[in-house]
């Protein structure tokens, strides 16, 4: 198969789509024979493996980040944390948390992850669900409740949820495509949405 010429307008197009290095790019379009796309693919999974590396580093810098939503009805703080100021000045750290805000203010998780959720909370959904489907055969309801369990998920927890604005992604891979992207471990630590007239 005859290989493609990668172009610096090529490495270019692709840098700007993930923020990946040059010769990182390059690499990838070689791999990939000068297939944008597929090419995208290989840096996305190369930059999931650096993320998952990363996870376990300690984040104590970071930034609030703010939204106001509807003419000052709803408003959100939520706390982003990274490893270094240097990073959390950046303008790629402080939209990531500004579009986490925005993300809240719209879809109003209840906890930033599933660790958060009260065991009461999840016996309570567990045998509601079970009562759904306690005509089913045992080996099938188990599978029916995690299955009703992970969309409970999706519904409450930050990390979980389809981003508003790209519902092919949750903010849990936005939060790794920031790792891969920035180097550094980046967590959400907690937030708070108000909304006009309701009490905490």
């Amino acid at each position: 198969m005859e290989t493609m010429e990668i172009s610096a307008a090529m490495v270019k197009k692709l840098r700007d789509l993930t923020g990946a290095g040059m010769m990182e790019c390059k690499a990838a379009l070689t791999e990939a024979n000068g297939n944008i796309e597929e090419a995208t693919t290989i840096l996305r999974k190369r930059g999931l493996a650096q993320a998952t590396r990363k996870s376990g580093r300690s984040t104590n810098e970071g930034l609030i980040g703010s939204y106001i939503h509807m003419g000052g009805k709803i408003g959100v703080l939520v706390e982003v944390n990274c490893e270094s100021d240097f990073v959390a000045r950046t303008d790629d750290f402080q939209h990531l948390a500004r579009e986490i805000a925005m993300h809240v203010a719209a879809a109003s998780p209840q906890y930033v992850k599933r660790e958060e959720i009260p065991p009461d909370v999840l016996d309570r959904e567990r045998s509601i669900y079970r009562e759904q489907v306690k005509d089913k055969p045992p080996q099938v309801v188990e599978k029916i409740v995690e299955g009703k369990l992970n969309s409970f998920y999706e519904q409450v927890c930050l990390l979980d949820q389809p981003s508003v604005r790209d519902p092919k992604m949750t903010i849990g891979q936005l939060v790794q495509q920031a790792i891969a992207k920035m180097g550094e471990n980046i967590s959400v630590a907690r937030f708070v949405r108000f909304k006009l007239g309701e009490s905490a």
